[in-house]
């Protein structure tokens, strides 16, 4: 990466394998997802914050050589035999834990949890050579949207040493909407959604403090809770908004388009 510090990315990860099956309403994403390193270059590792891991308290993937789990059901079979070998950091993980622990968090190890699928799916799109290093840090369960943010603003500093620091969720994650014709009014939500949480990150005009106040009661945002029955696939914009908030907090909405006849968001802080 060029850049003096490496970027920040929330991105959407797609519905379970589907963004490697070749599935018709995932290709903008993939095609997104492809163009990664020619717009970020090579880090020199990346840290992960899944959707698809939450733990009591902030914990980090320490294996050195981490297996992949499919945490997915009901796909074909070789949606169960995708491979993706990126190493892991022990080091690396041994750094952030210092970090969250200086910030106050009881931050953990874990060297026997492998990567899920909201890591490999889009890793495997972005960096298919997968020669970079990962490490990859849960949610909280409390799912407490100031924590989160607290959580991404004790890694602000990892930008410095070039640590791409990556969300992996959905923007819009309502399991039941996305499988079912959206009636014109539930359609209405779902935009009304995405042009708040496109204003609340992308407004330059918008101070940091406000910006920090509507991540953190999201819930009070037009129909949060149609666009997010449950928050987990969320909660990962708001860690990568508390790390780039300290040097960049204005994000550039990268990717805007359908997934799954659902608009979906990725944003970008450089």
């Amino acid at each position: 990466m060029s850049h003096s510090i490496a970027p920040v990315l929330y991105l959407p990860h797609g519905g379970g394998p589907m963004p490697l099956l070749g599935e018709p309403s995932h290709q903008a994403l993939v095609e997104f997802l492809q163009d990664i390193p020619r717009q970020l270059g090579q880090p020199a590792a990346i840290l992960l914050v899944s959707a698809h891991w939450e733990t009591a308290q902030p914990t980090l993937t320490s294996a050195a050589q981490p297996s992949l789990f499919y945490d997915y059901y009901g796909f074909p079979p070789q949606s169960y035999s995708i491979e993706y070998p990126a190493p892991g950091d022990p080091a690396l993980a041994q750094s952030i834990q210092q970090l969250l622990q200086s910030a106050g968090f009881d931050a953990q190890l874990d060297d026997q949890r492998g990567f899920d699928h909201g890591m490999f799916i889009p890793l495997k799109l972005m960096y298919p050579a997968a020669t970079i290093p990962v490490v990859q840090l849960s949610l909280l369960h409390s799912l407490d949207p100031a924590a989160h943010i607290a959580l991404g603003r004790a890694l602000a500093s990892l930008r410095e040493r070039n640590v791409l620091v990556v969300g992996s969720g959905m923007s819009f994650h309502n399991m039941q909407a996305f499988f079912h014709t959206a009636a014109s009014e539930q359609g209405r939500w779902a935009r009304e959604f995405d042009a708040w949480l496109l204003a609340t990150c992308c407004d330059p005009q918008l101070p940091v403090a406000e910006q920090e106040q509507r991540l953190a009661h999201w819930e009070q945002a037009p129909h949060a809770r149609y666009n997010h029955p449950r928050e987990e696939h969320l909660l990962p914009l708001q860690v990568c908004f508390g790390a780039a908030s300290v040097a960049s907090p204005v994000a550039e909405a990268v990717f805007h388009a359908e997934v799954l006849g659902k608009t979906v968001a990725a944003f970008l802080w450089r």
